[in-house]
């Protein structure tokens, strides 16, 4: 690694010294006070640096969500459109068990398990029948999303929901992002939600885990070449079919698990399924089919434009995240991370 970015240093130098400018841009953006006539401009730096965090906190979520769709439909070519369902029932489940247990951790295991069951049995009784004919994919999978929507609308009713964060993640941090100077000369700095930052750590780490989980093991080299030829794989004495069942359903129960830290950061109604089945499919065509660095690129993409653009340009905030989409599909067809 550190020789391909000395190679990379020595090829392209004005590359090199214009990301150090950028990264010391962006170090004065958030540490620095802004002066008056910078702030007069851009706005007061705590509604700046605020909106950036919640961006990327945004991004965070969009990544829970659509790194699980870019396993099954990057890695797999399931075209999985009932993906935004389980996010919303994986929510739904958890906030029931949380209402009658308490515990927000024994929610995120629950909504993960029946998740990844359900994930389970839509591989068996619905990809496996269907396989290569995505078509048929993408119109039994709108079918099961519409028929459980209605029964969690006949459940759950059309109201908000809205699952507790734990007592221990209550509270704010004070962040080292100076903002302002009151009266008395002391510097003010910024505080911000502390299960937002655990929601972006674990995010982090959910993202470096996937990609090392793809990428440098053995249970990963069999994934990449069962989507490349399964017929191969299964001559080598690879379950292969097994494996799959194991992918999609692990996929499915890390929406699960999205569609809980959606429900506490936001909230859970009716609408949301469809919402972040959008989110997923556009931080998949952004980042690429089948990465996960590329799904942690999208998904903060779209999570810092959303954000932003609401901050700066609310009446186009919406138009934002699908312009990203239109440049990187003319320039990048197969996603900033895609492969050719």
């Amino acid at each position: 690694m550190a020789a391909t970015w000395q190679q990379s240093a020595r090829r392209h130098p004005y590359r090199l010294l214009l990301l150090l400018v950028l990264l010391l841009a962006l170090a004065w953006l958030f540490l620095a006070l802004w002066p008056p006539g910078f702030e007069s401009v851009f706005g007061k730096k705590k509604v700046f640096v605020s909106a950036v965090l919640n961006g990327l906190t945004l991004g965070s979520l969009y990544f829970l969500v659509a790194c699980g769709f870019s396993l099954i439909f990057g890695l797999m070519k399931n075209v999985n459109l009932a993906h935004g369902t389980l996010y919303l029932f994986g929510g739904y489940i958890g906030y029931a068990v949380q209402d009658a247990t308490g515990s927000w951790l024994l929610s995120i295991f629950a909504a993960f398990v029946t998740m990844a069951v359900a994930g389970a049995l839509l591989q068996v009784t619905v990809f496996r029948r269907l396989e290569g004919q995505e078509l048929r994919q993408v119109l039994m999978t709108i079918g099961v999303g519409l028929c459980v929507a209605d029964i969690m609308l006949w459940i759950w009713g059309g109201g908000f929901y809205q699952v507790l964060a734990p007592s221990w993640s209550k509270g704010a941090v004070e962040l080292p992002f100076a903002t302002a100077v009151n009266s008395s000369g002391e510097v003010i700095y910024l505080s911000y939600s502390f299960i937002r930052l655990i929601v972006l750590a674990a995010s982090v780490a959910l993202g470096i885990g996937l990609w090392l989980l793809i990428n440098r093991t053995k249970v990963g080299m069999m994934i990449r070449a069962g989507v490349d030829d399964s017929t191969m794989l299964a001559a080598t004495g690879a379950r292969v079919q097994i494996l799959f069942i194991a992918v999609f359903a692990f996929g499915a129960g890390l929406t699960g698990i999205a569609g809980v830290v959606g429900g506490t950061l936001q909230s859970l109604a009716p609408g949301e399924d469809a919402r972040f089945l959008l989110a997923s499919l556009v931080v998949v065509i952004v980042g690429g089919m089948g990465s996960i660095t590329g799904a942690a690129i999208g998904a903060l993409l779209v999570g810092l434009a959303e954000q932003l653009g609401s901050v700066y340009a609310s009446t186009y905030a919406v138009l934002v995240t699908f312009v990203i989409m239109v440049a990187v599909l003319a320039i990048r067809p197969q996603g900033i991370m895609g492969r050719r």
